[in-house]
């Protein structure tokens, strides 16, 4: 369990964002943060990242895996797609489903 409430983790999540922002930015691409909802990270891969093959791997090995190091290791981070951010409760349902 994190000993965190979503709105407690805003602000060191926003502070690891811009850690990896730059790297993301390099290749043409951005990060844009979303929201937190049950301790999981919703961010949205944009420019270059969008569609690129690479982007799940951006997320889970970069990103998460940041946010894993600077604050803690069971926050997990997903990519939400363009056009779902109003539904994010709708998406985490969809992406539960594939992951059975």
């Amino acid at each position: 369990m994190i000993p965190f409430t979503d709105e407690e983790l805003v602000g060191p999540v926003k502070i690891t964002l811009e850690k990896v922002r730059p790297g993301i930015t390099a290749d043409g691409g951005d990060i844009k943060f979303i929201a937190i909802k049950s301790g999981i990270i919703y961010v949205q891969l944009q420019g270059a990242c969008v569609g690129c093959g690479s982007s799940g791997s951006t997320i889970k090995h970069g990103v998460q895996k940041q946010m894993k190091i600077d604050i803690h290791p069971e926050l997990l981070v997903r990519n939400l797609p363009i056009g779902m951010e109003n539904d994010i409760e709708g998406f985490e349902k969809e992406y539960q489903s594939h992951q059975k």
